[in-house]
């Protein structure tokens, strides 16, 4: 059974590097508390970036911090498509790159409140089984559609000739569940490198190594939410967690 330790308790913002699952970051937290260790939302092994996890009592807010609008840089190769949307898939198809004009019609469709097929290689049940288990397996599926807002789809950098555009490096600021995969699809291409640079008021620039991460108390990671954030977890529970905060100055984790 893994450690169910109520303390320490806090808040680590953890910079995830490309490779391990964010569940292996998870165990790796907590095999340095030795507590109960939960996470705020997952990256794929191939995506780097800001990791929220909760670890001790800390756990009972996750519902505080899920919900949270997300921010990336995405790199999207342009002209081929893969079976998962990312590196790790399989070539379905090499293709035409779009030319400038083509590629900023596209990326302004995908702008404002959209609907996209959700990625075969996703957690997503299908008929109790998970969705990336039926990939793996070969078994075809029709994709669920998810509903969700695109706040902002900017582009970095564009790399091609005169003509068209073989990829782009993208600012995309999303709500909470939108799969970056879908919208590299939905732009005929796939990601090559994605990393998470906000969860809501959390900065990336403010991560470390899961190694030498420092817990934030709840009462100051709590301060930094919207209202309605906080309030998704009752006051009685938020009190019980905030009670258990080391003393300010000590180290945690």
């Amino acid at each position: 059974m893994p450690p169910r330790a109520l303390s320490p308790v806090g808040i680590a913002l953890v910079d995830k590097p490309a490779g391990p699952s964010s569940f292996a970051l998870v165990a790796a937290l907590r095999r340095r508390t030795r507590a109960r260790t939960g996470h705020a939302g997952t990256l794929d092994p191939f995506a780097t970036g800001l990791l929220v996890l909760l670890s001790g009592a800390a756990t009972r807010l996750v519902p505080c911090f899920i919900g949270l609008d997300k921010r990336y840089v995405a790199d999207v190769d342009l002209a081929s498509r893969t079976s998962t949307g990312d590196p790790e898939g399989d070539i379905l198809e090499r293709h035409a790159a779009p030319t400038r004009a083509e590629l900023d019609e596209a990326l302004e469709r995908l702008r404002g409140e959209i609907e996209l097929p959700v990625p075969a290689a996703s957690a997503v049940k299908i008929g109790g089984e998970r969705a990336y288990r039926l990939a793996r397996k070969g078994v075809a599926v029709e994709m669920p559609l998810r509903r969700s807002v695109v706040y902002a789809l900017d582009v970095i950098t564009y790399t091609g000739d005169d003509t068209t555009v073989t990829s782009v490096r993208l600012d995309v600021h999303v709500s909470s569940g939108t799969y970056v995969r879908a919208l590299a699809q939905a732009l005929g291409g796939h990601c090559t490198s994605l990393r998470r640079t906000w969860v809501g008021p959390f900065s990336v620039d403010e991560a470390a190594e899961v190694t030498t991460v420092e817990l934030m108390p709840p009462s100051a990671a709590l301060a930094r939410l919207p209202v309605e954030a906080v309030e998704r977890v009752s006051a009685g529970v938020r009190a019980g967690v905030l009670a258990l905060e080391p003393p300010a100055g000590d180290g945690a984790a």
